[in-house]
């Protein structure tokens, strides 16, 4: 691909994503009339996003530069870098490039959303778009594939280190390639971006290996079931788990349409490897002895209707935990997601399950570096500018300052945020005008993607507003008021109060269907109130926006 010389003109760095928050990256560099895109991710809801399925970022600004976008390269395959792919390749279909795994995850996002997309595994040789040459290089993660990326642009190499960690004994034998950062250290860095996520722990992250012997010796005291929940793309994990059910002679399932999905990927791409005989239908699993069997389940972050909390509600139709079986949360919690997990991790316990989480047992380390991996980077890679990523804002605040403990001069070390922008050249670095940025909320498939604002107010002004409150017993989970619903500008019911009676009286019928530990767990009834009411108002030919508000008493 060519393009226009771009002569004198400025390297213009701007984070739409990921700069302030964890998760939501999306990294534009522009010089000339060219520019590209660095990840492309979504961030989860939380607490306060109700109703929401994913945020992604506001691409106001890619948008705006129309064909002067024209690629985008992947570090690795996790959510928070690809998710919010199918909202940006909707609107503009620009190449990507990534390694095979990350491309095989994007296809099989792509193919829900029923999209394609020019998917161009990275080569020998660097991939040229315009004035920018990138070439990959070797990092670890908790994802195999992934790389960080050295950029060669007019003013000089960018270096991205995706997200990583220094991991000497990967499962899979592939070392992070520290001798080519040298070597670009050598030649000269212009800048570096660099993972912050881990910045507040000292030392160094364990390797991946290290949770092996601790996953081991559950397997050897458990007399049931052993079920394992991690993040459906932590192959790594789930080989480990893999390999300690054949050595114990127990077969492997899955539950959950994703850990299927990225499975199969992996497998196809020779970077899974599963015995002969070992894998089995869930069904099948149902019919053998508890002591012979091994789950690898969705839900590691207790997602309102993932596959755990259904099976730790026992309202799963095909999975019961009993007395002696050993539940594994293999992953790290996402803030914002500790109440529902510590309410998850109770149920399970009601159940009668033997629960290990990071509180309580080593079955999991992080995939990002930690203080001395990132001096390390710092010294090897010695950029004339720095700007961490990838992190809150007192994550990059205590990247920059130990960027400054390493030797990097404190005024080239830059703070951004997203929609900041950073115009580099032979003088120097200097800030310029922001651009738009931000988060836009997504409620089920790929929508309209527009601000946040105008999306709001467009699905309001079609679809109307349900609001139902009702209040719940602690401990029982029986219904002391309500369910009260409120609405505007749904189907006319203001004049037809016996529309909301039918909706009362569905939101009833539906809790009435679930057992009585699944009403004290206020997700779960927000979630089913959320699901009887869309139900309802479907038949009007109706998606109003339904806010649930729960209390318990």
């Amino acid at each position: 691909m060519s393009g226009g010389d771009g002569a004198g003109a400025p390297l213009r760095v701007i984070p739409l994503g990921g700069l302030g928050e964890i998760g939501l990256n999306l990294l534009v560099l522009e010089h000339g009339d060219t520019a590209i895109a660095i990840d492309c991710g979504v961030m989860f809801p939380d607490a306060e996003m109700p109703g929401i399925d994913v945020a992604i970022p506001d691409v106001t600004y890619l948008r705006g530069l129309g064909e002067r976008f024209r690629a985008i390269f992947l570090t690795h395959g996790h959510e928070d870098h690809i998710g919010a792919l199918p909202h940006v390749l909707a609107e503009r279909a620009v190449p990507v490039y990534g390694t095979p795994l990350t491309l095989g995850f994007v296809r099989e996002r792509l193919r829900e959303h029923g999209l394609s997309a020019s998917l161009a595994p990275y080569g020998a040789e660097p991939c040229r778009v315009g004035p920018f040459a990138v070439e990959p290089f070797a990092m670890t993660h908790s994802i195999p594939d992934s790389v960080g990326l050295a950029i060669r642009t007019p003013i000089g190499t960018v270096v991205h280190t995706g997200d990583f960690k220094l991991d000497q004994t990967p499962l899979d034998g592939r070392l992070p390639d520290i001798g080519r950062l040298a070597e670009l250290g050598a030649e000269g860095v212009a800048l570096l971006f660099s993972d912050s996520t881990n910045v507040e722990r000292p030392g160094i992250t364990p390797s991946e290996r290290s949770v092996g012997a601790e996953l081991e010796a559950i397997f050897r005291r458990a007399a049931g079931r052993v079920l394992v929940t991690t993040f459906s793309s932590h192959i790594h994990r789930m080989q480990q788990v893999i390999d300690l059910a054949a050595r114990f002679g127990r077969k492997v399932a899955l539950v959950g349409r994703s850990l299927v999905a990225h499975v199969g990927v992996a497998r196809d791409l020779a970077l899974l490897r599963v015995p002969d005989g070992t894998l089995v239908e869930l069904a099948q699993a149902r019919d053998l002895p508890r002591d012979r069997v091994t789950l690898l389940t969705a839900g590691s972050q207790a997602e309102a209707a993932s596959a755990l909390v259904r099976i730790a509600m026992d309202d799963h139709k095909l999975v019961t935990v009993e007395p002696g079986d050993a539940v594994v949360l293999s992953s790290r919690i996402i803030p914002g997601n500790e109440r529902a997990i510590s309410s998850l991790v109770n149920h399970l316990y009601r159940r009668g399950a033997v629960v290990y989480y990071d509180r309580v047992a080593r079955v999991h380390v992080s995939g990002h570096a930690s203080q001395e991996e990132l001096k390390l980077v710092l010294n090897l890679v010695r950029p004339r500018h720095f700007v961490p990523v990838h992190g809150e804002y007192r994550h990059l605040v205590r990247h920059q300052r130990l960027a400054m403990e390493v030797g990097i001069p404190a005024e080239r070390c830059h703070l951004l945020e997203d929609g900041d922008v950073l115009e580099l050249d032979d003088a120097g670095a200097r800030r310029v005008e922001r651009v738009t940025a931000g988060r836009v909320f997504v409620d089920g498939g790929i929508g309209d993607v527009e601000g946040v604002v105008l999306r709001d107010r467009r699905h309001l002004s079609e679809d109307g507003l349900v609001l139902a409150v009702l209040a719940i017993h602690q401990r029982s989970g029986e219904i002391v008021a309500g369910p009260d619903l409120v609405s505007r500008g749904v189907v006319g019911e203001e004049a037809s109060p016996e529309v909301l009676d039918a909706a009362r009286g569905a939101v009833m019928e539906a809790l009435a269907a679930l057992n009585s530990e699944s009403r004290t767990d206020p997700a779960e009834v927000k979630e089913e109130v959320r699901r009887a009411l869309r139900r309802y108002f479907k038949r009007f030919d109706r998606r109003p926006v339904i806010l649930p508000v729960v209390m318990e008493m």
